[in-house]
């Protein structure tokens, strides 16, 4: 069994070894991978050991302590937190081979081509087609939208309608799909904030080998909730230290700017600085789970809470800084290599935190997500359930 002890002495072995201020980082982060060190919870040879998630902060704390360069995650959060856990599970022994390594160190940028302009919410309606051609290869004719990173992107997790005769939750099939390939066009799509990390994807006749299929065909929907629900847990899960995020960004804003406070203000700051640490120590909690099982329903709810105190937080600043807070530094079109929602000024985050509530599941489907599953409510009459998708009205 794989305790804190053995972790650090690998780690000071792999610091020996690979000294980081002598070592290339991309050298020292395949070092790191082989080492076992990557995401401890993997299995050995795929960048782990088998030891508990929990473990995972010792190996960073004594690499960050040396200096030790890390893999950009924000630049490659789609493959880490979406992508390697979806292929974990379901990837074949040669896929898992292939893809994670270069996943992780971040040679390989990945997105996610789910949501469509008419399924959105509803992501099981999606039709982007997927068909069997004389070889036993697909081709994928479609559009996709919302896809974070696709500019970036050498690979992409992709669901594709495969039988449009069957209920609509039954006739997806899950790819991976290289987004180099001939017929696959990116175009930007420019948000609210004058950036572009958003892009519509137009997939028209690309192939894509069977080898990269994951799961079997018709099981699309299974395999893609567990890319959801590992994606609510990392927009909503993330690890942050006390009165880190947004809430550290406000309460800096309230310390710097004294002239600035009323005791209106005061109590509503309070208010988000409790509710953001009760979110922080139920995401430790959740990740705590984690070790012992796959992600669940509680991932929506942590999901939700994220994006309603982003966006009450950043609304908060706005008030709080007044003029100032109006102030955009630019507006220029930009397609930015990763996402960070407090950077940048308080009118950047007040227009970013507007997407929380819609990307990664929107706030209404995880409102009926938590109902449902985790609360044992009633589910919503859905009377599309047993309808063939091609004979659903659109």
């Amino acid at each position: 069994m794989t305790d804190a002890a053995d972790l650090r002495r690998r780690t000071a072995e792999l610091l020996a070894t690979h000294p980081p201020k002598t070592t290339d980082r991309l050298d020292f982060l395949r070092a790191r991978f082989d080492a076992g060190l990557a995401w401890v919870h993997f299995p050995e040879g795929l960048g782990g050991l088998d030891a508990p998630r929990s473990l995972q902060a010792v190996v960073d704390a004594e690499l960050a302590a040396a200096g030790a360069p890390d893999n950009t995650p924000s630049r490659i959060g789609i493959g880490l937190g979406m992508a390697a856990p979806t292929l974990l599970r379901y990837g074949t022994e040669e896929q898992k081979q292939r893809f994670l390594r270069p996943l992780w160190t971040g040679e390989e940028v990945w997105c996610q081509l789910f949501s469509e302009p008419g399924a959105g919410s509803d992501l099981a309606a999606l039709a982007t087609r997927a068909v069997r051609d004389e070889d036993g290869d697909w081709v994928v004719d479609g559009q996709k939208v919302w896809t974070s990173s696709a500019h970036l992107a050498r690979w992409a997790i992709l669901v594709a309608r495969t039988d449009p005769a069957v209920p609509k939750h039954q006739g997806l099939t899950y790819f991976v799909c290289d987004m180099t390939d001939p017929g696959v066009d990116v175009r930007p799509l420019r948000q609210i904030t004058g950036e572009a990390e958003f892009n519509e994807v137009f997939l028209s006749g690309v192939e894509i080998p069977d080898a990269h299929r994951l799961g079997a065909v018709g099981d699309g929907w299974q395999v893609a909730r567990t890319t959801l629900m590992n994606e609510r847990v990392a927009i909503g899960g993330a690890r942050s230290a006390r009165e880190g995020g947004m809430i550290g960004v406000a309460a800096a804003a309230w310390r710097d700017r004294p002239e600035l406070r009323t005791h209106d203000l005061h109590q509503r700051l309070l208010t988000f600085w409790v509710e953001a640490e009760v979110a922080r120590l139920t995401g430790e909690r959740l990740r705590q789970q984690l070790t012992k099982s796959q992600p669940g329903p509680e991932g929506s709810g942590m999901k939700l809470a994220f994006a309603r105190l982003a966006q009450q937080i950043s609304g908060w600043e706005v008030e709080f800084l007044g003029e100032d807070g109006l102030a955009y530094d630019d507006w220029t079109l930009r397609r930015p290599e990763g996402v960070d929602f407090t950077g940048r000024e308080a009118g950047y985050r007040y227009l970013r935190a507007k997407g929380n509530s819609i990307e990664g599941g929107t706030s209404e489907v995880l409102l009926n997500i938590v109902a449902e599953r985790v609360l044992g409510l009633p589910p919503e009459p859905r009377t599309d359930k047993d309808i063939a998708w091609k004979d659903l009205p659109r």
